[in-house]
């Protein structure tokens, strides 16, 4: 995109298409998510492309019908619901088809070549991919005849990392997106076939949802960290005020190193933040209230005044300009949901039960279901701008703040700041806690009930940052926890 003269948010859309193609079990071309741009002459905003909650145009009924619970040993277990029942409206196309119209210099139809080319030529299996789908490649996605039988050989056996898959009827799918533009998804045949599928089998996602989907601008939320300006995902998700919290609390302290009073403050930080959002955030029906109150509280350093999925894809993208994008989209654990001739996998976002609390009776048609993504943008006193964002569910906000308070406060280089081991805090259901964590952090001389890990992992997220100065350059950085990858224009 860059070589064709296209700018950082042609550049991130392009890499998203393709993620959202061809890492199958990660995520999908049904799947909802947020764009955060800052150009270098106005303020940041972020794209609203959320999954919302289904049903218009029918009568009142229980969702449960179509529903099928799950559970994965995934992430030291997780139970989840798939089916047609667990099918939100996917905005996530929306979103970059309103980020390529307001702010791409290229057409829509050049930004979405690659994602056709890999469909059509087939792709290898990344072993992201391959890890989840050895646990879900039957349970979710052996439901759909097209889907099975692309990542499985003809005995049954999962393809092994680096085969060839070809997803029958998905470069067509994406091929005609492509031609007749995003809405195509929404109001065209594509749009018509997705909500025959789920109404056909129990769903309760209408084609009246689809048509009524449309990406939200919001004034992106902005806080200081030193000689930053951080800008990211504002409510009514709840992902973003969570890692801003976390941020504003870090930068109270003068971290030059993890020592061993640093990682209790950081513990200390994700436990009263993350505890915060459970009993607070993830059911609130005040959510822009809340997260005020959140943040106020956060500004004044005090942690303990608050104490009361590898689904997801991201890309980060800054060009010599100065504009910066970061996206990040999700589908969930997968609905296992295919829609006839289409290629196509849609999200189980309804029954992500760990994130959305309420279940498949999140709200009436067009309620928003919470989310964790925090694509992230940055601008410092010196003109060096960042894109900066991850995906891994719960983990995605604590990812993010440790790669920046690496980069803003101990002075890691930005491969440093992602390659550096993480921690995090995971609660229970009777508000306990331990502490995840890699090799590298002392967290064993804690005393904190604690999980360590062998190397590092997948599970503490996958983050990918950029930065682009006048006097360095650009600077990028892909997580070795995942298979991601980077390019810039000194690569060329």
């Amino acid at each position: 995109m860059a070589r064709s003269g296209g700018n950082a948010v042609d550049a991130a859309i392009a890499a998203a298409a393709v993620s959202i193609s061809t890492e199958p079990g990660v995520c999908a071309p049904g799947c909802g998510g947020y764009l955060t741009i800052w150009p270098p002459d106005s303020d940041p905003v972020t794209l609203d492309g959320n999954i919302f909650v289904p049903g218009r145009g029918l009568p009142a009924k229980p969702r449960e019908e179509g529903g099928i619970e799950v559970s994965m040993d995934y992430g030291g277990g997780v139970t989840t619901i798939i089916g047609p029942a667990s099918v939100g409206v996917p905005g996530g196309i929306a979103a970059l088809g309103a980020a390529s119209e307001c702010y791409g210099d290229l057409p829509w139809k050049v930004v979405l070549e690659p994602a056709v080319a890999a469909a059509r030529d087939g792709f290898p299996l990344p072993e992201a991919c391959h890890a989840y789908l050895l646990l879900s490649g039957k349970l979710i996605f052996g439901r759909a005849p097209d889907g099975y039988n692309a990542l499985h050989h003809a005995d049954g056996r999962l393809k092994s990392v680096g085969e060839l898959i070809r997803v029958p009827h998905l470069a067509d799918s994406l091929d005609r997106l492509a031609r007749y533009g995003p809405r195509e998804f929404y109001e065209g045949e594509l749009g018509r076939t997705i909500a025959a599928h789920i109404q056909g089998s129990g769903g309760s996602l209408t084609f009246e949802d689809l048509n009524s989907c449309h990406a939200i601008p919001r004034p992106s939320l902005k806080i200081d960290s030193g000689l930053w300006q951080v800008a990211t995902n504002p409510a009514p998700a709840v992902g973003g005020s969570v890692l801003a919290a976390m941020l504003l609390l870090m930068s109270k302290h003068g971290v030059t190193r993890w020592d061993r009073d640093t990682l209790s403050t950081l513990i200390d930080v994700q436990l009263a933040v993350l505890t915060y959002r459970r009993e607070r955030l993830d059911l609130s029906d005040q959510i822009e209230a809340d997260a005020a109150e959140l943040l106020n509280v956060s500004d004044t350093g005090d942690a303990r005044a608050l104490m009361g999925a590898p689904s997801t894809v991201h890309t980060s993208c800054v060009d010599s300009q100065g504009l910066a994008c970061a996206i990040t989209l999700s589908a969930g654990y997968g609905s296992g949901e295919m829609p006839a001739g289409t290629g196509l996998w849609l999200n189980n976002c309804l029954g992500e039960l760990e994130l959305n609390r309420r279940g498949l009776m999140a709200g009436p048609p067009g309620a928003t279901i919470p989310s964790n993504m925090a694509p992230t943008t940055a601008r410092a006193t010196n003109g060096t701008v960042m894109a900066i964002g991850s995906p891994g569910a719960d983990r995605i906000t604590t990812a993010i703040l440790q790669v920046l308070v690496n980069y803003f406060q101990v002075g890691m280089s930005l491969r440093e700041a992602v390659e550096h081991p993480r921690a995090h805090v995971e609660l229970d259901g009777d508000l306990g806690h331990r502490v995840a964590y890699e090799p590298g952090l002392a967290i064993n001389e804690l005393d904190v009930p604690q999980r360590a890990y062998d190397g590092l992992s997948m599970y503490f997220g996958g983050a990918g940052a950029v930065t682009w100065s006048t006097e360095r350059g650009f600077e990028v950085a892909a997580d070795p926890r995942r298979a991601g990858g980077t390019w810039s224009s000194v690569e060329q």
